[in-house]
Formats: structure tokens, sequence, C-alpha cells
């Protein structure tokens, strides 16, 4: 579930040697492996759908307590504690130096439900992560987090660590403690959470009979199609996918109201929904959510259960619910390249052309999700200064959590996600303003800086400021005129109240001038240049030298002519910006020395 922050810590404190004595009268093979075979993984159900040990994974049908809770008077007594309707129920054992792979449970299940973690046997080196706060939670104490955000936890110790993790989804008094309860980040002066005693009364516990409704009632999938669509990151092609989404939604309404549950309408429902996560996949792809997390991915787990297909069941869990599976955290990202260049350069083009090398793996478009997605990164929480970002904003918390994001998004041109090493291809326009920060993190990444005649790019910057499709911070705190489009440079306060001209050209020099700044304190062998024009003359020719250069393979035949890129607003043309001359070309004699500047770059 979404929390307002990343740890919530309930009001509530328990027994944790209790609670470690119960464990350890459990018979060692009521320990199951982890589903995915991660090593170091075990867990030991303790409410399961109809009360089976064997179906400690699944998520679907009437959850009922295990013969080992049942025996377990003190696990009983703190589950009541919780006052809440129980969904699964477990015991999560990390071995020394084991550790849960990086994800979001974008799931179902979980968009409903919330994650109760109680500590029983811990060390202060076991990291739990979540979104860019790390926290350890000590024995005894009771937490909830937000699943939605990207999570991870290690235990940096050669001792087992063991949690009792519920799923529930609340109830009147559940959601009073946490209401009570105290953010990770609150001081802990006052704090004083309730003791829960072995012994004590045992009320009944509350369980879940119903998981889910298929067909999924029109309401609900409004909303829940809703939410996916507000957490995706903006870019043009979101237009495209809220359209598509709007008349499924539609419909889905008309399917509703004319079959309501009756499962004779399933056929009619169940090929709605596939025809849709179909389209879906072929205009979203490489769209991603603010926590990083695939679009198209999100929308298929989040539905999958809004129809039921013909054929035999598949009872899909947690960990096979999880997209992408079993990426190797611990995967190294190994000479990446960043393509840089001011905003509307043609970026999007030269990616997406390079991106059909064997040798490189991308996260499918831009990357402002992943980056601002790390709290520490996002503009909005930086006093909206600018995107600029500096080697001092990697610190190693962010640099693994960045790395981390790219490892689990990351994919080859045949979708396949990356083994133990891998090339990463990168193009976010915000970058420009970035490369300090991005050479320390990545030490051995590799630049290419993509030169555009300015006046073309000028042009194309006016087009998408009126377009309204680039719009980054509609509500820049001040800001009078135009919603802020592309990257937010510094010094952009000056710039209130000025023509839409003057803007661009602001946004342009400035970027190019910290650009060009930070590529020349590079060593020459780590940065090439990619100019536009020859890209377009002669397709291949280029991409041949720039894989030559960035030690990549090539093996596709290109036209001569290359397909409109992504982000592409009007049909590129060499002499489109005559159109806007009487703007540009006013702005071009106190532009000159950066065009001059960049130019001679340009033929290094």
């Amino acid at each position: 579930m979404k929390l307002p922050v990343p740890f919530i810590q309930l009001p509530l404190q328990f027994d944790a040697q209790a609670l470690a004595t119960e464990v350890a009268a459990f018979d060692q093979t009521l320990w199951q492996p982890h589903p995915n075979g991660i090593p170091g993984n075990t867990a030991l159900p303790l409410i399961t759908v109809n009360g089976d040990p064997s179906r400690g994974d699944a998520l679907q049908g009437p959850m009922r307590p295990t013969p080992a809770l049942e025996r377990s008077p003190y696990f009983l007594q703190v589950l009541a504690s919780f006052s809440a309707v129980l969904g699964r129920c477990r015991l999560m054992r990390l071995s020394g130096r084991a550790e849960v792979d990086l994800h979001v449970d974008s799931d179902y299940y979980w968009h409903e439900r919330v994650r109760v973690h109680v500590p029983i046997l811990t060390q202060p080196s076991v990291r739990f992560t979540a979104g860019d706060t790390t926290i350890n939670m000590a024995a005894g104490e009771c937490w909830i987090f937000d699943t939605w955000r990207l999570h991870h936890v290690a235990n940096d110790n050669d001792e087992e660590r063991i949690h009792l993790v519920a799923d529930t989804v609340g109830g009147a008094a559940f959601w009073d403690l946490v209401n009570a309860g105290r953010p990770h980040a609150a001081p802990r002066a006052g704090w004083a959470p309730r003791r829960v005693t072995p012994g004590g009364a045992q009320p009944a516990l509350l369980f879940e009979n119903v998981n889910s409704q298929t067909p999924m009632s029109y309401w609900e999938l409004r909303d829940l199609v809703q939410f996916i669509l507000s957490e995706a990151e903006p870019q043009p092609r979101m237009a495209a996918v809220a359209d598509l989404a709007g008349v499924f939604v539609r419909n889905w309404q008309t399917l509703w109201f004319h079959h309501g549950s009756d499962p004779a309408g399933m056929p009619e429902y169940a090929a709605h929904l596939a025809g849709f996560l179909g389209r879906l996949a072929q205009v979203a792809q490489g769209l991603s959510l603010r926590n990083g997390a695939d679009l198209v991915a999100a929308m298929n787990g989040i539905l999958r259960r809004a129809a039921s297909t013909p054929g035999p069941r598949v009872e899909l869990g947690e960990e096979g619910a999880r997209t992408p599976k079993a990426r190797p955290t611990s995967a190294i990202i190994e000479r990446p390249v960043f393509i840089v260049s001011p905003p509307r350069s043609g970026s999007t083009l030269l990616f997406e052309t390079l991106a059909n090398s064997p040798d490189l793996f991308t996260v499918g478009g831009e990357s402002h999700g992943l980056i601002e997605g790390i709290a520490a990164l996002d503009t909005v929480q930086r006093g909206y200064d600018s995107n600029r970002l500096t080697a001092d904003d990697a610190t190693p918390l962010v640099a693994e959590q960045l790395r981390a994001r790219f490892r689990m998004a990351a994919f080859d041109r045949d979708r396949r996600p990356p083994g133990a090493e891998f090339r990463l291809l990168e193009k976010t326009p915000k970058n420009a303003l970035r490369l300090p920060f991005l050479n320390r993190i990545f030490p051995d990444a590799l630049f290419i800086y993509l030169h555009r005649d300015p006046r073309q790019v000028l042009a194309s910057m006016l087009e998408a400021w009126e377009s309204g499709g680039f719009r980054t911070y509609k509500e820049l705190p001040g800001w009078r005129g135009l919603p802020w489009s592309l990257l937010l440079t510094p010094g952009w306060r000056e710039l209130n109240g000025a023509a839409l001209g003057d803007i661009v050209a602001a946004q342009w020099q400035t970027t190019t001038k910290i650009l060009l700044d930070d590529l020349e304190s590079f060593a020459p062998a780590r940065v090439t240049v990619a100019r536009y024009d020859a890209l377009l003359a002669d397709p291949e020719a280029e991409i041949r030298r720039l894989c030559s250069f960035a030690g990549l393979g090539w093996d596709r035949a290109l036209g001569a002519k290359l397909p409109l890129a992504n982000h592409t607003v009007s049909t590129p043309d060499p002499d489109k910006w005559r159109r806007r001359e009487a703007v540009i070309a006013p702005l071009l004699p106190r532009l000159q020395p950066t065009i001059e500047r960049a130019a001679m770059f340009a033929r290094r």
C-alpha cells in the first residue's frame, strides 16, 4: 500500500524473547525455500489459504491459521493486538549475509493491504530500505512501510534475521493504531508504545474470506486505472495511454451494467481485458512510474485478476507477481553510455537507434522517475533550485539506490533482463546538468555529446513549450506565464515574466555552458561527439562510428531514413526553424559565443 512516508512505527511493543522461544519450538522442516530459489530466503507459513502450509505463497482464497500458528499462543496474541482483518502471515527468515531483492509490490493484492513487520531475531546491521530511507527495525517493535516504493532488505551479519510479517487490509481500530504511530523521522522523545505481554487474553482473530472480485466492478477498476495513470512519469506518449485507458474503462462500464458479476459475461470481460493489456504493451512500452516501476508491468499486476480466463487456474503468489523477476541485485553496470545534449537536440532519435545494439540495456525511455524518485534528488524537495546535481549529491546511499533502480528496470532490445554484468545506455535531457553526479557514481562512464544546429534546437524548444506536452513543473512556485517545460536550469527565477523566446534561449545557453564545462573536465577518451545532421545523412555510418567508440557490437542494417522518434512533435525539417525566424534571429547575437564554442567542441 502507498503510504505518506516510507515507514511508520505502530504504538505496540512485543516480547521478542517470548516470540523467539515459540519460533525455536517449530520443526525446521516447516521452513520453506523461496519459490524463486533466492539464496538465504525462507518462510514459515502462519496464515494461508485454508490454513494449508503448502499454499504459503497463495494470495486468493479464505485465509486461516496453520497448525503451527494454532499451537503458538503468543503469536496468536500478537496478531490479535493488531485489531485487523488478517491476510497471509508468515515468518520471514534471512540467513547471514542474505538479502531481499529490490522490488516494488505492484500487484493488486498490495494496493489495499499494508505489511506489518515485527522483528524477532535481528541485529543493528540489518538494513531495511524503502525509497531513499533506510532504517533498522529493532526486536519487538512493530512497523508498517510503503510497499509502493522500491524496497530492499540486507542482512549484513553472520546471524540470521527473522520477522513476523502479516498482510492486512486493517480495520477501524487498526487505523487508529496507524494514526497514533510514529513516522520514522519523528523524534522518539515521549514515545511510549503499549506493551503486549505474554499470557494476556486472546480475542478471536478475523481472517480474510474475500481477496478480490472477478469480474472486477466498474468502480474499482476505474479507480485502479486512474491510480496507475496518476503515478506515471509525465511524457508526451502518456496522452495516448490515457486515451486508450479511457476507452477501456468506458467499455468495462458498459459490460458491468449489462452483465454485472454474472459468470455468463466472463468471456467478454476477459477478452476486453486481454485486448487492452495487449494494446497497452505496444503504446506504453518503456514508460515508467515515479517509483521506478514499469507502467505496463504495473498495470498488468493490478488488473490481472479483473477477469478470470479459461483454462486451469494458476496460483500466482507474491514472488511470482513481482516484475521483473529474480534480477541479480549485485549486477555490475560496466562502462554505461550517457547521451547528453540540450533538450530537443534529437537525443531520443539517437537513443532509440543506438538501443538496437546487442550489447546495450536501457530502461526503455527517459529515467526521470528512476532518478528523481529518490527523495534526495527530487527537485521539488530540493526547493525547486534546478535540475543541477553535483558530485556532492552522489552520496554512497544515493549511488547504491540509483544503481539498484537501473538494475531493476533495465532490459535489452529483446526485453530480457540483464545478467551479472551489463552495459547501460541512458538518455534523459536533465542529465546535461548532472555530469559530475553521474561521473561520481559511474567513474568508467562514456559520454556522447549530441550536437545540433542551435537554431533548430531553439525552434523545437519553442514548439515543445507551446505544445503543452513537455511540462515538467506545472506549479512552479512564483512562476508566471506558461507552465515550465523541459529541464529546470540554474537561474530560472531571473526569467520570470520574460518572453518565451528569451526563456528558451537562456535554457539552451545555460545548459550548453554547464554541459561543455563538465565534458571538458573528462579525459578525451571518455567523450565523443555525435552530429545530428550526420545521423540523418548516413545513419548506419554514424551509429557504427559511435559503437566503435564505445566498444559495442552492431548487427542491424539501417535504412537511409530513420523512423520518427517517440517525442517528435511535428515532422522534422532542417529549415523548419525559419517559420520562427522572427523570434529566433534576434536571440542569436547574445548566444553567439556559446554557439561558436559548441561548434568548436563538435569538431573535435
